[in-house]
């Protein structure tokens, strides 16, 4: 089934490309609820989990982190090379789930942007421990919430996700992996979900 997925990304990272800039601006409305909020600006180096074509990756970078994207799929890593260019983003592949190439607390800030529904449970617990192991100060987790769209329904039904079942757990879920989860809702659809370590 993960094959499957990798497969899927790889085919569709071109596709994805060209939501390039509508992400981007997505993730600067993101950063603009969340950024003084969180005290964000007290960190330097951050981590995107399953950075995908490098929108996220490109907003941090913008705000000023030291940013490294991460992601299985090299089609998507080529794509986000290309839409990156002259940035400073140090972009690797790396299964998220399995384990990046870095040391223990090596950032100060793990990201993962609707990357976590799309796996499994036991591969959601292994990204969580993940993205603890590397992250000394703050991990955040942007993803859905309870409150989907029907359209939304119909395409993670097709991607083949745990989007389901997520939805119905996440807050439980994470409860169970960290301390002090907070819940900020951001729209109709999505939630970050933030842990200080």
């Amino acid at each position: 089934m993960e094959h499957e997925r990798h497969n899927l990304f790889d085919r569709i990272a071109g596709l994805y490309g060209l939501f390039f800039e509508f992400q981007t601006n997505k993730y600067g409305k993101l950063f603009d609820k969340i950024y003084n909020e969180l005290d964000l600006f007290l960190y330097r180096d951050a981590i995107d989990f399953g950075c995908g074509t490098g929108a996220l990756c490109s907003e941090l970078s913008r705000r000023g982190f030291r940013v490294t994207g991460v992601d299985s799929s090299n089609e998507m890593l080529k794509v986000a090379k290309k839409k990156l260019i002259g940035g400073s983003v140090n972009l690797v592949s790396a299964n998220i789930v399995q384990g990046v190439p870095f040391e223990n607390k090596s950032f100060d800030v793990s990201v993962a942007s609707f990357v976590a529904h799309g796996l499994q449970p036991g591969d959601r617990k292994a990204l969580y421990g993940e993205m603890q192991r590397v992250t000394k100060h703050m991990i955040l987790i942007y993803d859905y919430n309870e409150k989907r769209s029907v359209l939304t329904n119909i395409a993670e039904r097709l991607e083949g996700g745990d989007y389901f079942n997520f939805i119905k757990n996440i807050k439980t879920e994470l409860d169970g992996c960290f301390d002090n989860l907070r819940v900020i809702d951001l729209g109709n659809h999505a939630s970050c979900y933030v842990i200080k370590l």
